[in-house]
């Protein structure tokens, strides 16, 4: 549905993407992550032909951005920035206006949006009255009229509360199982990327860093997380151990190991070596985990899954 495409982009001489490539498939919900200035409103800009790039292209269901842009646009939702209303006019009256920019005002489907997003009680207000939920709704709404085929939200969620924010994912995920709509959106919120995306790809310096998919990345193996007083004898026999079996630890609180190995067997070969455990729970790697792992890393290959 999506192809990024070797898109590279300077400011003033200093580089903000760097040949960064990915595919998002119809019907994914895909997150771009990365530090701030890490490329990824720069991407999402070029996307929108809003920022121009210095080389590469965008095609949106085949259709070249370069070529057809307002063709392929035309297939297109956003959420870009800070969203931006009228404040003096009401919900409805800037949702006519905004509309209009890209064809002819559809009230029935306007009303339908409106109530989707849950601002019908609130929609004749002025803007001005409105929390920055409601605004965050009010932008949702204007990014569902005319109905796309993707959406692309630039921190759809910053600043909300954690209602707020679950009432977002919830939105998001229904938009897909009802509709197979197709997602593009980068996040500071780890946790909430890892409950909603197929996919990620992470932006280091505006480098691809990694693409793949979630289900899998976090779970290659099995985490537990154990307290005890360890002193170099003591790590060595944990590494041993972990060792028999092709598992590992990072050195302090964390290890993993195969999903085919019965943790009560480690578990035992610690207790029998001397291991003075106080504690021994499962806990899986994060997405955050990975996420600081690969930051750790400072590699500037790509990793593809």
């Amino acid at each position: 549905m999506l192809v990024i495409d070797n898109l590279w982009k300077n400011f003033n001489g200093v580089p903000a993407l760097q040949g960064v490539s990915f595919a998002v498939e119809k019907g994914q919900i895909y997150g771009l992550l990365g530090h701030n200035g890490a490329g990824k409103s720069t991407t999402l800009g070029i996307i929108l032909g809003m920022v121009a790039a210095q080389s590469g292209d965008v095609s949106i269901d085949g259709i070249s951005i370069t070529q057809d842009r307002s063709r392929a646009l035309s297939k297109v939702g956003a959420i870009f920035e800070a969203p931006s209303f009228y404040d003096y006019l009401s919900g409805w009256q800037n949702l006519k206006i905004l509309m209009s920019y890209s064809g002819p005002f559809d009230e029935k489907l306007a009303r339908e949006v409106v109530e989707r997003v849950d601002l019908t009680k609130r929609i004749d207000s002025k803007v001005r009255t409105y929390s920055h939920g409601m605004r965050q709704r009010l932008a949702l709404a204007q990014a569902l009229l005319p109905e796309p085929e993707i959406l692309l939200l630039d921190e759809p969620t910053d600043g909300l509360d954690p209602e707020g924010i679950k009432w977002f994912r919830d939105f998001i995920l229904g938009l897909r199982a009802e509709r197979g709509m197709t997602v593009l959106f980068n996040s500071h919120l780890l946790g909430e990327v890892e409950q909603m995306c197929d996919r990620i790809a992470i932006l280091q310096g505006g480098k691809r860093v990694f693409e793949g998919p979630i289900k899998g990345l976090v779970e290659e193996q099995q985490g537990y997380e154990i307290s005890a007083e360890l002193n170099s004898d003591l790590t060595k026999i944990v590494d041993q151990v972990l060792a028999s079996v092709g598992g590992n630890w990072d050195g302090a609180s964390r290890i993993f190991m195969p999903h085919d190995v019965d943790p009560a067997t480690i578990l035992r070969s610690l207790v029998q070596a001397g291991v003075p455990l106080r504690s021994f729970a499962r806990k899986d790697r994060s997405l955050e985990d990975l996420y600081m792992e690969i930051k750790q890393q400072h590699t500037t290959i790509p990793r593809s899954a």
